[in-house]
This record gives structure tokens, C-alpha cells and sequence, in this order.
């Protein structure tokens, strides 16, 4: 009766309720109310003191100002990682407001570069964020930004990783083919210019995104192309790239999950290793694992297992506010 009510606006979402939905939905205040973002105030023609204060004030984001930026984002990730994204909605729309500030009244590129840059970084993660909640058409936005941001910092590792991390959102949408030429172009945009690891990751990326597609051998190509790149050693983390985490552990997983899609047998196999050397901090990535195993298992006609696994899966989706590993999650429930 509430929910017809509010849709019906018969009755106002009260702050109790609005606290609630805002989490189950993954939205925003003003996504949640209706309300359209009201545009930056518009400065006047004869206002130039104030416009002179704004560029004097983004010329003095110095290194160590970028560098608070950077740190933020980073403490973002980490909480997004363990937590989930739909208690970050707030934290992270302002994060991208101020830095969106920072760069529209900056002048000189030796000031614009580096807060660009760290745009790029927190509008790649901020549009991870909004796919993960459901908030599909601001995901695509936050992606456009960060590519924006990445040519504007001539970075591009960079650009890339978002036009990689956009393919995702084609997939999901169910434009698979199309998803495998954008990070395929990915690729290309970035050349030699990216690090080993993050070349490793795009071609997992696009093993994934070819077994949705239905490309079984473009698939294992792509796989064993990462594996030829991937550094050796336990070190996940990209220096280059700090979004970036991939070693043997994370690839064993991400070969599972491509497998698992083809409906290979030796899906399995790879899916365990990867469990048994999974990071306990990466919650929402071990609810993807879960549904890996579970559809792998289902491929298998080994049902009791797939129902273990799902609802593991699910419980940590619940953990995360995950609404793209629940619906996942329902996706595989049906098959059982």
C-alpha cells in the first residue's frame, strides 16, 4: 500500500523509509524524490570576482591537495570492496563533485593534468559502484566522465581500464558483441603504453565478455594470452593502476568464470583454487565466485551443490547490497 502510495504521490517517503530504499535501491536523494540535480549557479556577465575567486582557488590544488584526492578514492575502494556501494552513494557523488569543481575552473594543464587524473580513477570507480546498485544509465555516465577525465590527463592506462569496465554495462544490457569490440578497442587504445598487469586483466576482461557472447575459442585465446602477461608472484596490486588487482589466485577465477559460461568441465577445478586462495576482504567478488560455482556446478547437473553455493552467494549479495550479484543470483535459482 506505501509503495503505491509514494508512486502514486498520494504519500511523501518519509526520512525513515527514504533511509531504507535509498540502500535497497542503490539511488540517491534526488534520484529516489524525482528531483533533477540543479545546474552549477550561472555566473553573471559583470561577476568576474567571483569567477577570478574560483580560478585562484582550483590554482591552488597543489600536489598535496591531488594527493588527498587520490587517498580519498582509495578509502572508498576499500570500504566499496568489503562493504558494498550502496552505502556510498553520498560519499561518492560529493567526492566527484568537488573534483568535477576542481578541474572546470582550472587553467593551466600543469594543475589540470593531475586533478584530471584523479577524476578519471574516481569516476571509473564511482560507475563500477552505480552497476553494481542497478543504477545503469549513471554508471554510463561516470563512464563517459572518466574517459573524458583520462584523455584529458593523457593517461592512457587509464582510459583503457574505463572503456574496459564499460563493456561490462553492454554485456549487461545484453549487447555482448558489442561489449567484446569495445574492450577489444580498449586494448588498442592503451598499447604499449600500459603496464603488464593491466594488459593481463583486459584480456581476462575479454575472455569473459566472449564466452557471453558465445566466442568459445576467442575465449580461451584471451586466456591464455592473460596468462602469458600476468607477472608472477602473490602482489595483486598494479602500482601503475591502483584499481587494478590481479595475480595467479584472482586469474584462476576469472578463467572459472569464463569456463564456467562455455560450460566446461575444468570450471570447477579452476573455481576451488581460486576460493581456497580468495582475499576475505574482497566480500562483493566472493559472492561472483559463488555464482560461478554455483553455475558450473549446474552445468554439471550437481544440484546440491549449486544450492550451497547460492546461498552463500546470496547471503553476501544481502552483505553488500549487491543488486547485480541478487539478480545473479535469482538468474540461477530458476535453473535449479
Amino acid at each position: 500500500m506505501y509503495v503505491s502510495e509514494w508512486e502514486n504521490g498520494k504519500r511523501r517517503i518519509s526520512n525513515h523509509y527514504a533511509k531504507i530504499l535509498r540502500a535497497l535501491l542503490g539511488v540517491t536523494d534526488d534520484e529516489l524524490y524525482g528531483r533533477h540535480m540543479a545546474p552549477a549557479p550561472a555566473i553573471e556577465a559583470d561577476g568576474y570576482d567571483e569567477l577570478v575567486t574560483r580560478i585562484d582557488a582550483a590554482r591552488n590544488v597543489s600536489l598535496t591537495m591531488v594527493k588527498t584526492f587520490m587517498d580519498q578514492t582509495e578509502l572508498l575502494r576499500t570500504v566499496d570492496r568489503q562493504m558494498g556501494a550502496a552505502s556510498l552513494i553520498d560519499q561518492m557523488t560529493g567526492h566527484l563533485s568537488t573534483l568535477e569543481d576542481a578541474l572546470t575552473f582550472a587553467v593551466l594543464p600543469e594543475t589540470r593534468r593531475p586533478v584530471a587524473r584523479a577524476l578519471a580513477g574516481a569516476a571509473t570507480l564511482a560507475a563500477w559502484q552505480a552497476l553494481d546498485v542497478g543504477a545503469v544509465e549513471r554508471a554510463w555516465r561516470n563512464y563517459e566522465l572518466g574517459k573524458r577525465a583520462a584523455k584529458e590527463a593523457e593517461e592512457p592506462m587509464y582510459l583503457a581500464h574505463a572503456m574496459a569496465e564499460q563493456a561490462y554495462v553492454l554485456c549487461d544490457a545484453g549487447r555482448p558483441a558489442t561489449a567484446v569490440e569495445l574492450v577489444r578497442d580498449a586494448q588498442r587504445v592503451g598499447g604499449t603504453m600500459m603496464s603488464p598487469r593491466l594488459q593481463a586483466w583486459l584480456y581476462a576482461a575479454e575472455a569473459e565478455i566472449c564466452a557471453k557472447a558465445r566466442m568459445p575459442e576467442e575465449c580461451r585465446r584471451a586466456l591464455d594470452k592473460a596468462v602469458r602477461l600476468l607477472p608472477h608472484g602473490e602482489e595483486a596490486r598494479d602500482p601503475d593502476m591502483l584499481s587494478i588487482f590481479l595475480n595467479q589466485g584472482h586469474l584462476a577465477r576469472w578463467r572459472g568464470n569464463a569456463l564456467a559460461l562455455l560450460g566446461d568441465d575444468d570450471a570447477v577445478d579452476n573455481l576451488y583454487v581460486a576460493l581456497d586462495s580468495a582475499d576475505p576482504t574482497f566480500v562483493r567478488a566472493t559472492a561472483g565466485l559463488r555464482c560461478d560455482l554455483a553455475q558450473a556446478h549446474l552445468a554439471r547437473g550437481e544440484y546440491d551443490q549449486a544450492h550451497e553455493h547460492l546461498r552463500q552467494a546470496r547471503l553476501l549479495a544481502n552483505q553488500t547490497g549487491s543488486v547485480r550479484h541478487r539478480r545473479r543470483v535469482e538468474q540461477l535459482t530458476q535453473r535449479l
